[in-house]
């Protein structure tokens, strides 16, 4: 609910009637919740058949109960039908308000009221973290009206006062989610939850708060949902258990979708959080579950594991598993992500040399590599974030790399550069420039890696991190159109070429705006999650077009580098601040115009560029050249 900032002297010439309140709208309450307005001392009780007013308690300390109140709409009706948005009024004699009786006033549903600032201190476009009952609330203005909302990010708690304000769209400055003020609904991932969102009122230029408890306790809210209804029989398969599926069925469930959805996954666990797998290695799979299983059945989320898709009829509309088993569909989503690439050398079957997919797999890396000598082939995000957590854990490692620094080809080798001298003084060594060429073992397990220049390597573990192939050769022998990697072709809609076929995630390459509109494939958390938004609103016929910046982050050694946009192709950077002292913002250009940008320790720069990139504007080389990162306010607001 969208809760503006009331002024008590401005009323409706309808509620001009003695004692007449607005309080709110009839789909505000839900059954059997209560809400306590602070200036008429009553409750609204939602019960099966309607709203209905009940007494407030008594306050106590000598300020008045009221002992009665009628409730009506704004036609005059004493009872409201469930569904009809209409106004809910009060009649009741007025009395002192109960909330302006102490810093936090709690009333008997648990809600309280808490005045937290005047009016005047607080400048318009500003966030401001105030205190309702000792919880943490940000308070926003927006064109001079206020909003409360949840004052931390719900993906990983970054403080949302830090962030970027444009119009009613606020940026986390961490990652990137984007969240209504007026509503706290999410509007851009990687959050999968809205924020809390409460009630502001203005009195006498007094700001007053009013909040339930239990929402300010939880800094996240889950979106409502339809329920699942036994005679509709349409079915929603989607293949793949990543965060592409996942949003695709928490959205089918948003937007009213009451049929059967089906996640089936070859993987053991639901959707967890892939990003800290190299990042985070010693945590379970339990640790980084992105929804619990209870949470996708009361969703009413069929989630299948261990099922793998090995062909599928087009025109029959139906897929068929390894386990012999088939399903039908009415609509389908491909989101089945990528896989590491291989190695192809000899030995590259010896055991301890592995990837990173699964949890198990970042279990068992960890656990090889301590005390160990590590060879990580690939200095990509992966690899040098497995370097850096293991950094102070291995015996020993050492980074083989065709290029001359780290993520070369997307960070550049400026940033590249940065990052490699981080790991050097943390002991790690690197081999640039350089190839593996075999991999020698003892017994079936590996112990040497040989190089190009013939240079020798200690090696009990290996791991392969040398790019990711979409993982679609189940759809070989079909008419779905795919590219020359094997990435699925999808529109804007993301639709295939196939009727009520869509494709989301790692596995398709499609439209970039930042790239004037020509396919890619963009191996981006964010950017999977917003595939599954648009295809899942497409699935049911809501005809909207993608329109998202892709925004991802890297960390090493609890140091993130934040980048959003698409820089493939650029021809020239823009560096402001100190590469040296590791806190710099720099501007991908590509023909005289910015398409990217990354920073380290200059938060919230990036969210800042990805919302004027959102927007469709452009920043050309000269503005970038002339951007003063000690002046954030300044660039917000130009």
């Amino acid at each position: 609910m969208a809760h503006r900032a009331e002024n008590k002297k401005s009323v409706r010439a309808d509620e001009k009637r003695a004692g007449a309140r607005v309080v709110g709208l009839d789909t505000d309450l839900k059954r059997g919740e209560t809400c306590f307005p602070p200036s008429e001392g009553f409750f609204l009780l939602y019960e099966e058949l309607g709203a209905s007013c009940l007494p407030a308690p008594s306050q106590g300390d000598g300020v008045p109960a009221f002992w009665g109140g009628i409730l009506q709409h704004s036609t005059g009706e004493d009872r409201l039908p469930r569904g009809k948005r209409q106004q809910l009024q009060v009649t009741a004699p007025m009395a002192a308000n109960p909330s302006l009786c102490s810093p936090a006033a709690v009333d008997g549903d648990d809600t309280v009221t808490a005045e937290v600032c005047q009016e005047a201190d607080v400048g318009d476009g500003e966030l401001r973290e105030v205190m309702v009952a000792g919880y943490p609330v940000l308070l926003v203005r927006n064109k001079m009206e206020f909003s409360a909302l949840g004052s931390k990010c719900p993906h990983y708690n970054a403080p949302l006062t830090k962030g970027v304000l444009r119009g009613e769209r606020l940026r986390c400055p961490w990652h990137g989610s984007c969240f209504n003020i007026r509503t706290g609904d999410i509007e851009e991932y990687p959050s999968l939850d809205c924020l809390p969102c409460f009630k502001v009122t203005v009195e006498d230029g007094r700001v007053f708060v009013t909040a339930k408890k239990k929402d300010l306790e939880n800094s996240r809210r889950v979106k409502d949902t339809s329920k699942r209804c036994p005679y509709n029989r349409d079915t929603m398969l989607l293949l793949g258990g990543g965060v592409a599926a996942l949003v695709c069925a928490e959205t089918l469930r948003q937007e009213g979708f009451t049929g059967r959805i089906i996640m089936a996954t070859k993987e053991k666990h639901v959707p967890y959080d892939k990003s800290k797998l190299s990042k985070e290695m010693n945590l379970k799979a339990e640790d980084i579950y992105l929804r619990e299983p209870e949470f996708l059945d009361a969703h009413s989320i069929e989630f299948w594991t261990e099922k793998e898709a090995v062909s599928v009829d087009f025109q029959k509309q139906k897929v068929y598993f390894m386990d012999g088993s088939s399903q039908k569909y009415n609509q389908l989503l491909i989101a089945t992500g990528s896989h590491s690439g291989f190695l192809k050398v000899p030995g590259a079957d010896l055991q301890n040399v592995c990837n990173l997919q699964t949890p198990e797999d970042s279990s068992k890396i960890l656990e090889l590599a301590t005390g160990k000598n590590l060879v990580i082939i690939g200095a990509s995000f992966i690899g040098m974030e497995i370097a850096a957590f293991l950094s102070d854990k291995a015996g020993a490692i050492s980074v083989v790399e065709k290029k001359e620094f780290p993520f070369q080809n997307t960070l550049g080798r400026q940033v590249g550069g940065v990052v490699m001298k981080m790991l050097q003084n943390k002991g790690v060594k690197f081999h640039m420039k350089t190839e593996l060429c075999e991999l020698k073992g003892k017994d079936g397990k590996v112990t040497e890696a040989v190089l190009a220049s013939g240079e020798k390597l200690p090696a009990d573990v290996v791991v392969v991190g040398i790019g990711v192939s979409p993982s679609s050769a189940f759809l070989k022998d079909t008419s779905i159109a795919r590219d020359d990697s094997g990435a699925i072709l999808v529109d804007l809609r993301m639709q295939t070429n196939i009727p009520n076929v869509f494709a989301a995630g790692d596995v398709v390459s499609f439209p970039v705006a930042l790239l004037d509109g020509n396919w890619s494939s963009i191996h981006h958390q964010q950017v999977a999650e917003a595939h599954g938004h648009f295809a899942a609103l497409n699935m049911l016929r809501k005809e909207k077009l993608l329109h998202t910046v892709p925004f991802f982050w890297t960390t090493i050694f609890g140091k993130s580098i934040h980048y959003a946009g698409c820089g493939k192709g650029y021809t020239d950077t823009v560096v402001k601040g100190s590469l040296e002292r590791e806190k710099f913002l720099i501007f991908y250009i590509r023909d005289g115009f910015v398409t990217a940008a990354a920073s380290l320790n200059c938060d919230p720069m990036v969210s800042l560029i990805a919302e004027v990139l959102y927007s469709g504007k452009q920043i050309s080389k000269e503005e970038a050249e002339a951007c003063d990162i000690g002046n954030i306010p300044l660039l917000a607001a130009t």
